[in-house]
């Protein structure tokens, strides 16, 4: 099977993908991420896939498994792995409107990562037009929760990922054309500073400020960034009135290393701010955690092979460990051969500048069917 030869269409792919962009995912509204799920379901079961349906939980939409038709159903296979929640609330369609400029389309969402798990099925489903039988049965796994660590559904990756030979996981492509073989290791934690009430105009001073405490810290926390390990704050609530001493502020703070033993140290250096000052109270709780994942012989292994389909298609894949977390940090920590990063090329993801290049769809396209036809 020579990928080259799959008559895959942009313009077509555009179509399909369009209906998923306007179909508005952020993680915190389960309703929305559901009908996302809901869209790639039936595009899916059309394709003949037996389609299962798991229930979210801790707030979160569900999860969506695909199995498509095998002779060797039920042996270990391939596992597509992505995400259909998105960073964009309700509503950024209006300013953030599906639009083609050449060889840019933008989209919320459209990079990070609908385009990149709509390849996938369009690269299944080119296959199957010609008649062509992977090696191994192909599972896809849509989730719910990604850009806020993957809390709901890590379990569930790891288990599905466990009963395969390869993770493949179309994350948004490098810029060079290149593939993630490794990512760093990320912390995130949750900031609670709580003070002392007063009015803020009559009797200002008997007051202790949460959000001033918030502020304060939020300072010495980004002071704390190394070339080892770095750490950022990238949400703070804080006060409910002006006219009063704000009794509490929350945060949110991500930590990311390259070595597992750097995170470490950094969790252990982010705990220790916990503590009291000046009628204060500062507390810092770790919450979700992604492991570093270093590239094994298994991992090379299948990089090596989507390398040389690249060439034989034209391209070269560079590859490199990547920075931001992905659900790869997990099945590759678990030494199962993951490739990652095999979605489209683009940029200005998590901004209202969102987009892919149109070109990268065939591309990728060609990539992942040459993979899912050789990978055994």
């Amino acid at each position: 099977m020579n990928p080259a030869n799959l008559p895959f269409d942009s313009e077509a792919m555009l179509a399909g993908l369009r209906t998923w962009v306007e179909c508005e995912s952020p993680t915190w509204n389960a309703g929305a991420v559901d009908r996302m799920l809901d869209i790639a379901a039936r595009d899916m079961a059309i394709m003949g896939a037996t389609i299962e349906r798991i229930a979210g939980r801790q707030g979160f939409g569900g999860v969506i498994r695909a199995r498509f038709p095998h002779p060797k159903q039920g042996e270990p296979g391939i596992l597509i792995a992505g995400h259909m929640d998105t960073v964009h609330p309700v509503g950024t369609i209006e300013k953030l409107k599906w639009r083609r400029e050449g060889n840019k389309c933008y989209g919320p969402g459209i990079f990070d990562m609908k385009g990149g798990n709509y390849l996938s099925l369009e690269a299944i489903r080119q296959l199957a037009r010609a008649s062509f039988t992977t090696p191994l049965p192909i599972t896809v796994l849509f989730t719910p929760d990604e850009e806020v660590g993957t809390p709901s559904t890590r379990d569930i990756i790891e288990a599905e990922a466990a009963r395969n030979k390869y993770v493949l996981v179309p994350e948004p492509g490098r810029a060079d054309n290149g593939v993630t073989t490794g990512r760093y290791a990320i912390a995130r934690f949750n900031l609670e500073a709580t003070g002392r009430p007063s009015h803020a105009g009559a009797t200002l001073s008997a007051g202790r400020s949460a959000i001033r405490e918030m502020a304060r810290q939020i300072l010495n926390i980004d002071a704390m960034t190394t070339e080892d390990c770095t750490f950022s704050v990238g949400v703070v609530h804080g006060g409910q009135w002006v006219n009063c001493v704000a009794t509490t502020a929350t945060g949110e703070a991500l930590s990311m290393a390259k070595r597992q033993a750097d995170l470490d140290r950094g969790v252990e250096r982010m705990l220790a701010l916990s503590g009291s000052n000046d009628d204060v109270t500062f507390k810092v709780t770790r919450g979700v955690t992604r492991p570093v994942w270093e590239p094994d012989a298994g991992t090379m292994a299948l990089y090596e092979k989507a390398r040389g389909i690249a060439r034989s298609l034209g391209m070269e894949l560079p590859h490199a460990s990547s920075g931001g977390g992905s659900d790869g940090n997990f099945t590759g920590a678990m030494g199962i051969p993951t490739l990652d990063g095999l979605g489209v090329r683009g940029g200005n993801a998590h901004t209202l500048e969102e987009y892919i290049e149109v070109e990268s769809l065939v591309e990728r396209g060609r990539l992942m069917a040459g993979l899912l036809a050789t990978l055994e």
